[in-house]
């Protein structure tokens, strides 16, 4: 094919696939928003042509020469093979069954309810995660994790087709599975990525090994040893998430005993009377003082803030940029609490992204890597510290800063306690797609892995029969996971180049960025980037860095690190 023939390929496959990507967007909205069996069956479907259309051309893109092309051309057709997570078979009836699959799960996951026996209802997933949050009663907390787990059972056999149909349409795209598809996103070697998140993760595990122990140890203090080991791993049911992927809901459990009072922002957000509403309005009032403009009407007109009564909802919290230009949305079902309100945050750092690359053609429409995408609105959220919450009037003034520990400990029961677990979801996927985890392993080899990078045990034996990764919404849900592992590191990276465009002094754990129109340029141009050029080019015009870096992070928790040695030096760490 000519170069120029090989162009005109590159601008009819954007447009068609445009065309394809907004019909499927506005499909899925309305089962997530709606679920009935008609709305599942035409998201099914609209997702079925997207995918199929996407490895059509991604094949018959892979069947030209890139000689001659422009840069621009070149990035676009390698961007085309890696557009979606998921490629359908060539075969149309597979191609069917692959996207019928994956709205299954996603479905019985949406629909999942468990009866706890002192309960007169069944609970959704958010009603149980809420029991796990505030009970102490480790029978009651056990009866829940164990309750909603039993999710998995149903979507295991739809997974384990899934899973032979994705590597199929993965295959025919020269692709050895869909993990190694999904890895050569990142603009190096498969093989090179999964070193590269091995050493991250490296540099990070010791200040996770450190907490893991404080942990261990406050929690065996008040639960006992008949519930908790004094050396080994943590019990799953015990950490305030259904998941134990965060443990801030364990705070009043773990808060040091001799400091200031903690800041409790929830009871903050309760007091002062805040909607839904007011918490979406609050987090566009940030990205405003750094100079973005303001949504648009229609993102306050279509979105969903509030769990409806009359019908089944995905309560997921997500971003949607529904027409690729302008039709911002959020869907989340909002409760008045710290976490929630760092969501809000998180989710319009999604949609302020895709605003901004909206200007590129379609096929750089995306973050410079997916971990970028994660990564800016929680880079927002550390900026939400004592000092803002004065500016925004939500605090009288600053909490004293011998308190700074109980804050530190909060966020990274949050943030550092996530580490592995965000490692874990793909690494366990990886070995599924490659073969090395075979079906009758899938539950074991769960549990292996989580142990290994984790220390964290669920509360007695899980036989082959369960699905456990099944009850995390990634898993059926086909969405890759290790854009959170890298949005984890690199919120650290992007928020200590920030603080310092800014000139903020002192530690990094209280500078907020709210109002610094320089930092909002800074912001602007590398979202505007989209994927245009290669990643490291975007984390150069943002932090100065060409390599993804802990050092934020380890900067951010340097005064905890230290505590946290102190306080183990009795105790023993790790697992």
């Amino acid at each position: 094919m000519a170069v120029s023939e090989m162009g005109e390929f590159l601008r009819r496959a954007e447009a068609r696939l445009l065309d394809l990507t907004v019909e499927s967007q506005k499909a899925d909205w309305v089962y997530d928003t709606y679920i009935t069996p008609d709305s599942e069956l035409l998201a099914a479907r609209a997702y079925s042509r997207l995918i199929g259309a996407t490895a059509e051309l991604a094949k018959e893109s892979t069947s030209f020469s890139t000689q001659g092309l422009s840069d621009v051309d070149v990035r676009k057709a390698k961007l085309l093979r890696v557009l979606l997570p998921l490629v359908a078979p060539s075969d149309p009836t597979e191609s069917e069954e692959l996207s019928r699959r994956v709205t299954a799960m996603r479905g019985i996951y949406s629909k999942g309810r468990y009866t706890p026996r002192s309960m007169p209802e069944p609970l959704d997933l958010q009603g149980l995660s809420r029991v796990l949050s505030e009970s102490r009663d480790p029978t009651l907390l056990e009866e829940v994790w164990r309750g909603w787990h039993a999710v998995g059972r149903e979507i295991r056999p739809d997974f384990v087709r899934y899973v032979e149909l994705a590597n199929r349409g993965a295959t025919e795209l020269g692709f050895s599975d869909t993990g190694a598809m999904w890895r050569s996103k990142y603009d190096m070697d498969p093989n090179a990525f999964a070193r590269e998140v091995d050493r991250l993760w490296s540099e990070v595990e010791p200040l996770y090994r450190s907490l893991h122990a404080y942990v261990r140890r406050r929690l065996l203090e008040h639960y006992g040893g008949d519930q908790v080991p004094a050396q080994g791993s943590l019990p799953i049911h015990l950490l305030g998430d259904m998941w134990g992927q965060s443990w801030e809901n364990a705070f009043p459990l773990l808060a040091p005993p001799s400091t200031a009072p903690d800041l409790n922002l929830t009871r903050i957000l309760v007091g002062r009377g805040l909607s839904p509403t007011d918490m979406v309005r609050t987090a566009e009032r940030f990205f405003t003082s750094l100079g973005f403009d303001p949504l648009p009407t229609t993102f306050w007109e279509r979105s969903m803030f509030v769990r409806p009564r009359d019908r089944e909802v995905v309560c997921h919290a997500s971003a949607w940029d529904v027409d690729y230009v302008d039709d911002l949305r959020l869907k989340m079902c909002i409760e008045i609490t710290a976490d929630d309100f760092m969501t809000v945050h998180h989710e319009l750092g999604h949609n302020y992204y895709q605003r901004a690359y909206a200007g590129q053609p379609f096929l750089f429409r995306e973050s410079a890597h997916d971990g970028f995408h994660e990564a800016i609105g929680d880079t927002i959220a550390l900026s939400v510290t004592p000092e803002y919450l004065v500016q925004i009037g939500l605090l009288d003034r600053p909490t004293d800063p011998s308190g700074d520990i109980g804050l530190l400990l909060r966020r990274a029961l949050e943030k550092v306690a996530f580490l592995p677990f965000g490692l874990v979801v793909d690494k366990w996927r990886w070995d599924v797609f490659s073969g090395e985890i075979p079906p009758s392993e899938y539950n074991a080899a769960w549990w292996e892995m989580r142990q290994r990078y984790q220390g964290i045990a669920p509360p007695g034996p899980r036989g082959d029969e369960e699905f456990d990764p099944g009850a995390k919404f990634h898993v059926p849900a086909n969405v890759p996971y290790m854009r959170y592992f890298l949005a984890d590191i690199l919120q650290f990276q992007f928020h200590r180049a920030l603080a310092r465009e800014v000139g903020a002094s002192g530690p990094l754990h209280r500078a907020s960025i709210y109002g610094s129109k320089e930092a909002g340029r800074r912001l602007g141009r590398t979202l505007e980037m989209g994927t245009s050029r290669e990643w490291p080019d975007a984390l150069e015009v943002l932090t100065g860095d060409r390599r993804m870096e802990s050092k934020g992070l380890l900067e951010y928790f340097a005064p905890l690190q230290q505590w946290l040695d102190e306080q183990n030096r009795t105790s023993p760490v790790g697992w």
